[in-house]
């Protein structure tokens, strides 16, 4: 009997163990817990959102703080006294025409504003492939007035340059015959290509027209001796180029509402754009029908010579030499491991995001409250900022002519080994999404279709919609970019962006990630990136830290500076016919500059240039048509020619 008691005691006592340890493991498992949020596109902001956001009274300085080191740096690109006005008797008309997205654009047009300086030369407004009315944009906007203000722009440049809307009437016709010569510069076209080659030939004709298919026609860095035409950009980039008011308005609203929900946000642009994954050959780093689409395209870009390598390359290792995106799981990890918490507010920038919101799942997984433009705009503040558009033709879809019983028996026989899959259903539906898009080519055909009406009206969309969100970029208390420079001298959207940041407030908490360091950081903790180790947390601290300083300031910008070329031949200072300086002759920097850059750069004495020793100047830069099909870059060739008014190169 008492042994039958003392196993009762036994049984109950380990069931009362059992029951303990049930209760301790689920009050940890509550507390461990981390609330996931399935994402659900809203269409605007609801009133009670505001609710779900944690508000702070004091920003947090480590996260949100201003950056010390970077406080004394000014702004500095007014005329010096030497300066002087434009001639109202000048050279003649340069017209140009400027291929490619946003920041194509943003990037080109301080170019051309400097050719015509540099030329003494009248620049007439130029035109934007993107939005032109044959795209099927609103007819109430021209080409340039789509994205900017025209009247500011001509006001604030007029004692730089000559504007002119448009060339005169009987110029405008023997330009629509083509009687021009026409030229398409590289992005690195030298100012001695332009005195030596274009000069002559505007003198002559009066007229030339500049083909921009590359995000400039004109060296990123000048020499010293030009220095007012590097003045002359950055007064273009950061003053003269205003967005039409309705963009401004719509835009500041999108960061009010952001600041009204009381606390600081940050804008990251992931930077997955088809074109530049192509390129760098970063197919690998995505799934399924995706891939595919980043091979085509790079298939594209080898027959076109623009690209000279292999179609298939290591995507991983391409990764590891930081040639690819950050992903944005990466980006997330990276903001956690900062410190910032899961609900921080992430403005989401970008018109286009390849891999659509299926690679922004762990993203908006980790911080709850990621927004976008969708997020902040109703769909008739878009509609408005659009204006009223004319109809597009009905996108009538044609099935495929039935084809024969014997036609059939013929297509079964050369189909290939047996086991083969069944053909579809005969009565079975087709879908919307297998009539437009890249779902109705990718596996059928070995060529990509023309552009349809809807797919140029979309574009013309997206480059309103990178001004909305380079507007609430700049503003931003924080800016991460996903991808901004490769060192190839493409203008990239985040490129642009922290330029602007850097010359508005250059302490502003912009990141400056190398990505070739980030990418050997996630080689070292790949199979415990949700869980780090604290070394490793310390050193993803640093470098994003100094990125922020003027040691990640000076890394990105010696990065951003393609190899220049020196010239002997081109003296220090040039003379127009009336003996005005075209350039050189310049003063120093002003003093605070001096100051600031040698208190700056103490203790870095040993830091070397890596432009140091290089010439200034790059020689045959003049491309005609049939160079610019070898030598043109990421911008599709096939598209460059404007349908309704072509533009054929002659020397």
């Amino acid at each position: 009997m008492a042994f039958v008691t003392k196993i009762k005691w036994v049984v109950l006592s380990v069931i009362s163990l059992s029951v303990v340890s049930i209760i301790i493991h689920l009050s940890f498992a509550k507390l461990w817990t981390v609330n996931i949020v399935p994402y659900r596109a809203i269409a605007s902001l609801h009133d009670d959102f505001s609710s779900v956001v944690v508000r702070q009274g004091v920003k947090n300085k480590k996260l949100w703080g201003s950056i010390k080191s970077l406080e004394s740096l000014q702004p500095s690109f007014d005329a010096r006294s030497n300066y002087t006005g434009p001639k109202e008797k000048n050279n003649g008309f340069i017209y140009a025409k400027v291929f490619g997205g946003f920041a194509n654009i943003r990037s080109s047009i301080p170019d051309l504003v400097a050719i015509s300086r540099l030329l003494n030369a009248t620049l007439v407004i130029p035109e934007f492939q993107e939005s032109l009315r044959s795209k099927g944009v609103s007819p109430m906007f021209k080409s340039f007035s789509y994205l900017y203000d025209e009247e500011q722009f001509i006001a604030y440049l007029k004692k730089d340059v000559i504007i002119a809307k448009t060339l005169p009437g009987s110029l405008m016709e023997r330009r629509k015959r083509n009687e021009f010569p026409t030229f398409r510069p590289k992005s690195s076209s030298s100012p001695n290509f332009y005195i030596q080659e274009i000069l002559p030939k505007l003198k002559k004709s009066k007229v030339i027209g500049l083909i921009i298919a590359n995000g400039g026609a004109l060296q990123s860095v000048l020499p010293p001796t030009m220095a007012e035409i590097q003045r002359l950009r950055c007064r273009v980039s950061f003053q003269a180029l205003q967005f039409r008011p309705e963009i401004q308005m719509l835009g500041h609203r999108m960061v009010n509402k952001l600041r009204s929900l009381g606390q600081p946000f940050l804008a990251y642009h992931p930077g997955l754009l088809r074109e530049t994954l192509a390129y760098n050959g970063c197919a690998e780093l995505f799934q399924d029908v995706h891939t595919e689409l980043i091979q085509h395209r790079r298939a594209q870009m080898i027959k076109d010579k623009i690209l000279n390598e292999d179609l298939n390359v290591d995507s991983h290792l391409r990764r590891d030499k930081g040639l690819c995106p950050l992903m944005p799981e990466e980006v997330g990890i990276l903001l956690r491991v900062m410190g910032y918490p899961s609900k921080t507010i992430i403005y989401l920038a970008g018109s286009e995001t390849f891999g659509g919101q299926r690679v922004l799942i762990p993203l908006r997984s980790m911080f709850i409250n990621t927004l976008d433009r969708t997020s902040l705009c109703s769909e008739k503040e878009l509609s408005d900022l659009v204006g009223p558009e004319p109809p597009l033709p009905q996108n009538i879809f044609r099935t495929p002519p039935s084809k024969s019983e014997e036609e059939l028996k013929e297509e079964w026989k050369r189909a290939g080994p047996r086991p083969r899959p069944l053909p579809p259903p005969p009565n079975r539906p087709i879908y919307q999404h297998e009539k437009e898009g890249w779902y109705g080519w990718i596996t059928k055909t070995p060529t990509e279709p023309d552009p349809s009406p809807m797919d140029m009206r979309m574009k013309a969309h997206r480059l309103l919609w990178d001004t909305l969100d380079y507007i609430v970029s700049l503003e931003a208390d924080a800016f991460f970019p996903g991808y901004n420079n490769d060192g190839s001298g493409w203008p990239y959207f985040s490129s642009l962006v922290m330029g602007h940041r850097l010359h508005e407030t250059a302490s502003s908490r912009t990141y400056r990630p190398d990505r070739k360091v980030v990418a050997e950081l996630f080689n070292m903790n790949r199979e415990n990136l949700y869980h780090p180790k604290h070394n490793w947390t310390i050193l993803v601290q640093e470098h994003l830290n100094k990125s922020m300083t003027e040691e990640g300031l000076i890394r990105q910008s010696r990065l951003s500076k393609p190899a220049i070329v020196a010239s002997a031949s081109v003296a220090n200072r040039v003379r127009g016919e009336d003996g005005q300086f075209l350039y050189g002759g310049e003063d120093l920097c002003p003093k605070w500059m001096q100051h600031a850059s040698l208190s700056g750069s103490m203790g870095k004495e040993g830091v070397k240039s890596e432009d140091d020793g290089l010439p200034d100047y790059e020689s045959n830069d003049f491309v005609d048509e049939s160079e610019s099909e070898k030598n043109g870059g990421k911008t599709d060739q096939t598209q460059v020619w404007d349908q309704d008014e072509e533009m054929d190169p002659n020397d």
